[in-house]
């Protein structure tokens, strides 16, 4: 077994799953996991953030603790994250260099709908969650605010704006045709960003305005958000629930930071991340009714 892989819960049923996006580029995999012996009627998506994956760090202990509350958890890799076929290294850097927030949302909507037309369950489920955390939080607000048929969401930790998330010297760079380099802190690498990336960003910046469509939203949404997070400040937080309307609660978890205290590889549960966990979990439940 990789040193990375989640652990497994003998209760919880594990598939993997394989989509093509419309473009005919590289697939999106993803894992279900439900309840053994059972036929979820509800489901929830996960979508992982910047630099992130489907089996980092909280995403499958979340995922099992969902699927034994009795929802199907979609769990997926975005196609340009960047992690190879193994699902947890980043040996796939080319990918990495041409993603978009464009092409995620796509993405997302393109999991919500294999998940209803029976791509990923076999039944269709009659609601549907969707969960995002960080940047993959502010694209499932997007993707949530043009998806009508999205019953109910949580973001932990999410971003409210794309623009100011870069430097004039990053955006510049970006402007002149140079590709832009981000470390990774945990793997040392450098990781490319085209420019691709900030034309995406300009010419569809109505699309990609996370606040305007928190203000569209009008489904329930939890948003949880740690008050000493150092790479989102809780201030973020705070604007997506001051643009949402009346259905949106805020949840700030007293001196958590971005990831609840979790770490890659995951090295178990923090009070923190229980907290973000037990809030997720319940607010879910009203998917049921």
């Amino acid at each position: 077994m990789h040193p990375h892989a989640p652990t497994a819960d003998p209760a919880v049923k594990l598939t993997r799953w394989e989509i093509r996006p419309r473009d005919g580029g590289p697939p999106v995999r993803g894992d279900l996991r439900v309840l053994a012996g059972t036929e979820p009627r509800t489901a929830v998506v996960i979508c992982h953030g910047f630099k992130g994956f489907r089996a980092w760090g909280f995403f499958p202990p979340l995922a099992r603790a969902l699927a034994r509350a009795g929802h199907a958890v979609v769990t997926f890799d975005f196609s340009h994250n960047g992690v190879g076929a193994d699902g947890v290294d980043f040996s796939a850097l080319d990918l990495f260099r041409a993603n978009t927030h464009s092409r995620d949302v796509d993405e997302i909507r393109m999991v919500l709908d294999a998940l209803r037309g029976g791509g990923i369950l076999p039944l269709a489920p009659r609601r549907i969650g969707l969960f995002g955390h960080s940047r993959g939080g502010g694209e499932a607000v997007l993707a949530a605010a043009e998806d009508p048929r999205v019953d109910t969401l949580v973001t932990w930790a999410a971003i409210s704006d794309i623009p100011s998330r870069w430097s004039e010297e990053q955006t510049a760079a970006w402007e002149r045709g140079e590709t832009v380099e981000i470390v990774n802190a945990r793997t040392g690498q450098n990781m490319p960003i085209a420019p691709t990336y900030w034309r995406d960003v300009r010419l569809n910046r109505d699309r990609l305005d996370i606040l305007r469509a928190a203000a569209d939203l009008t489904v329930p949404w939890l948003i949880i958000h740690g008050e000493d997070d150092a790479t989102v400040d809780a201030d973020e937080g705070k604007a997506l629930f001051e643009a949402a309307g009346d259905e949106a609660e805020l949840l700030l978890v007293e001196g958590a930071g971005h990831t609840f205290g979790a770490v890659h590889p995951y090295a178990g549960a923090t009070p923190d991340l229980r907290a973000a966990v037990d809030a997720t979990v319940e607010w879910f439940d009203r998917l049921h009714k």
